[in-house]
């Protein structure tokens, strides 16, 4: 629900928990004031227009301070008369907060609070369920991991070993199946291998070695 409310001769779109600054209004911080010129009402669909006001409809609001607006700067000049006059102007402003709208039995804060709550217990309901569904998720889990364990006790001692020593078994083990066989596990015909022979000298070979032989004796 939203009004547009008439203030200072200035029209303000407000809201519940809105801030709006308008002009001066005699008022202390903290104090609530009540506006009851209202231009227009919207809730929903249903909108209500004043001619010029809206009937039992007033909106009350809080003053949060008492504050400037910006400097302005005014230059006047008379052309061809050598009349300059230039001053500031800094508008006093009054800071409201819109606390409650009210309009034919019904009101904007009641609504708001309903909403809000609506939207806690939303997002409590949510959060519940995403704990349930972690804790299911998490029993699974440890069962899975239960299984598993159960089921690794009766394995061989190969799955048992982490993957390094797996590795160095299988390695001696291949290492050892490609050794060549001992000299004792060979047959004994191939141990008693006859002895080698020299091929005989060519006779010429033969005739200087017997002339050398002669020579140093």
């Amino acid at each position: 629900m939203y009004a547009v409310i008439e203030t200072g001769g200035k029209q303000y779109r407000v809201e519940v928990g809105s801030e709006i600054e308008v002009e001066y209004l005699e008022a202390e911080p903290g104090q609530a004031l009540e506006l009851d010129r209202v231009l227009l009402v919207a809730d929903g669909d249903d909108t209500t227009i004043g001619r010029p006001l809206v009937d039992a409809a007033r909106v009350s609001a809080s003053v949060v301070r008492q504050d400037r607006g910006d400097k302005v700067v005014v230059f006047k000049y008379r052309p061809k008369a050598r009349r300059r006059v230039k001053h500031g102007h800094r508008q006093e402003l009054t800071v409201l907060r819109v606390a409650d709208i009210m309009h034919g039995g019904r009101s904007a804060r009641q609504q708001a609070d309903l909403v809000r709550t609506e939207r806690e217990r939303l997002e409590a309901a949510a959060a519940e369920e995403a704990a349930a569904r972690a804790a299911a998720d998490q029993a699974l889990v440890d069962q899975l991991a239960q299984r598993r364990t159960t089921t690794g006790e009766g394995a061989g001692t190969a799955e048992a070993q982490p993957p390094t020593t797996r590795r160095a078994t299988t390695r001696q083990a291949s290492s050892g199946a490609d050794k060549p066989a001992s000299t004792a596990d060979k047959p004994a015909s191939t141990r008693a291998r006859a002895p080698r022979t020299q091929a005989p000298a060519p006779e010429g070979e033969a005739k200087s070695r017997s002339r050398r032989t002669r020579k140093d004796a």
